[in-house]
C-alpha cells in the first residue's frame, strides 16, 4: 500500500499563503546563490568558492518541494516586477556580491522563521546555511579585492600539482627538499612533530629555509598544524589534521588567499572539508605507515570513493611509493603525497623524478 502523503506532510503544509511565501524565498535564495556561484566561477576563477556556493544552492534545491511550487501564482503577487533605484548603482562586482549575499541571507531568515511549524527540516537547513553564508560572503568580497589587485595564483598552481612532498626529520632536510624541487616537485609541506625533538626556534628556522627554497623554485610551501609558523614565514598555507584547529578559524587567521588542506580518513570527513572551504584534502592512509603509527589504513576503497565524489583536489597518502603507485592511480588518484618515498631515498631527486614521470604517464 502506498503511504498516505497527506498524513506524512508537515503540519500546515497545505496553507497556500505560507507555501507561496516559502516558494518565493526558496526561489530568491537559490537565484542569489547562483549569482554568487557564477561570479566565483567566471569572474574569480575560484573553484573552492564555486563548490561552496553550489553546495548551498543544491541543498536548498533538494528542499524545494513540489507543493511549494504548485502554490506559486505570480499574476496575483502585488510585488512582482518591483525594482529599486539602488539596483542601478551596483556597478562593481563587490556591490553585486554584497547585494546578492544580503538577498540570500534575508530569504534564509524568512525560511527559518516560517518553516519552523510547517517544515522543521527546511527551517534547520536555512539557519545552518545562513551562518555558512556569512563566511562565504567575506571570502567572496576578499576574493574580489584580490582579483582587482592581481591575486597570487596559489590555487591555480595547486591544481597543477601531482606530487606532494611532506617532510620528515631527516639529516640534511634542506638538501633533500632542494633535490626534490630540482626534479620538479612544486608542493612541499613542512611537518615537524614533537617527536622530532626540535624547539620552536629550530622549527621556525627550518621552515624559513624551506620557504626560501620553495620560493626560488616557484613551488608552494605549506606548514603542518602550526598556523603561527606559517604566518611568520609567509607560507602559502597550512595543512590541518582532524584534531587541529577548525578550517573556519584557520581561514580567519590566514586570510582568503592562502591554502588550507585537511587530512581525511572517510568520505564524511572529505565532505565536511569541502563544506568548510578547504582547498584540498589528503585521502588515507592508503597503507600502514610508520609516519602515522597506530592509524589503521583505509585501503584503496576510500581512494575510489574520493575519486568519484571529491570536487576539490585530493592527494592519496600513506605508504605510497613507486612499487604501489600504479594501483593507487588505478583506483582513481591523479595526485599523491609522499614522505619516505623521497625523504628516505638514496637519491631523493631521482626518486622524485621517477614518481613525477609515473604520475604523468597514462594510467595502465
Amino acid at each position: 500500500m502506498e503511504p498516505n502523503l497527506i498524513s506524512m506532510a508537515p503540519e500546515g503544509l497545505d496553507d497556500p499563503a505560507r507555501d507561496r511565501l516559502i516558494d518565493a524565498n526558496l526561489d530568491r535564495a537559490r537565484e542569489g546563490l547562483r549569482v554568487l556561484e557564477d561570479w566565483a566561477r567566471f569572474g574569480l576563477d575560484r573553484r573552492d568558492l564555486v563548490v561552496r556556493t553550489k553546495d548551498m544552492r543544491q541543498r536548498l534545491g533538494r528542499l524545494h518541494r513540489d507543493a511549494y511550487k504548485f502554490a506559486r501564482h505570480t499574476a496575483t503577487d502585488p510585488a512582482a516586477g518591483l525594482g529599486h533605484p539602488d539596483q542601478a548603482e551596483r556597478r562593481s562586482p563587490s556591490a553585486v556580491v554584497g547585494a546578492n549575499a544580503g538577498r540570500v541571507q534575508e530569504a534564509l531568515r524568512v525560511l527559518e522563521e516560517f518553516g519552523r511549524s510547517s517544515d522543521p527540516h527546511l527551517a534547520e537547513e536555512a539557519a545552518a546555511l545562513r551562518y555558512l553564508l556569512y563566511d562565504v560572503e567575506v571570502d567572496l568580497l576578499q576574493a574580489c579585492r584580490l582579483a582587482a589587485t592581481g591575486g597570487e595564483g596559489r590555487r591555480e598552481l595547486l591544481a597543477r600539482c601531482r606530487l606532494y612532498l611532506v617532510t620528515s626529520p631527516v639529516p640534511d632536510l634542506e638538501g633533500v627538499v632542494a633535490a626534490a624541487l630540482g626534479a620538479g616537485v612544486r608542493l612541499v609541506q613542512y611537518r615537524a612533530k614533537e617527536a622530532a625533538g626540535l624547539d620552536d626556534l629550530q622549527k621556525l628556522s627550518q621552515a624559513r629555509a624551506l620557504r626560501q627554497l620553495c620560493a626560488a623554485h616557484g613551488a608552494l610551501f605549506l606548514v603542518n598544524d602550526r598556523i603561527d609558523i606559517a604566518l611568520a614565514v609567509e607560507a602559502d598555507g597550512v595543512h590541518l589534521g582532524q584534531g587541529d584547529l577548525p578550517p573556519a578559524l584557520a581561514r580567519q587567521l590566514l586570510g582568503p588567499d592562502r591554502l588550507i588542506g585537511r587530512s581525511t580518513h572517510a568520505l564524511a570527513q572529505l565532505q565536511q572539508a569541502v563544506s568548510e572551504g578547504c582547498d584540498y584534502v589528503g585521502v588515507g592512509p592508503v597503507h600502514a605507515t610508520p609516519t602515522k603509527p597506530g592509524r589503521e589504513p583505509v585501503g584503496l576503497d576510500y581512494v575510489r570513493q574520493a575519486a568519484a565524489a571529491s570536487p576539490i583536489p585530493f592527494f592519496a597518502i600513506g605508504g605510497v611509493e613507486a612499487s604501489n603507485l600504479a594501483a593507487v592511480r588505478a583506483a582513481g588518484a591523479d595526485r599523491v603525497a609522499v614522505v619516505r618515498a623521497i625523504t628516505e631515498a638514496v637519491d631523493p631527486g631521482a626518486a622524485a623524478a621517477a614518481l613525477l614521470a609515473a604520475l604523468e604517464a597514462p594510467p595502465l
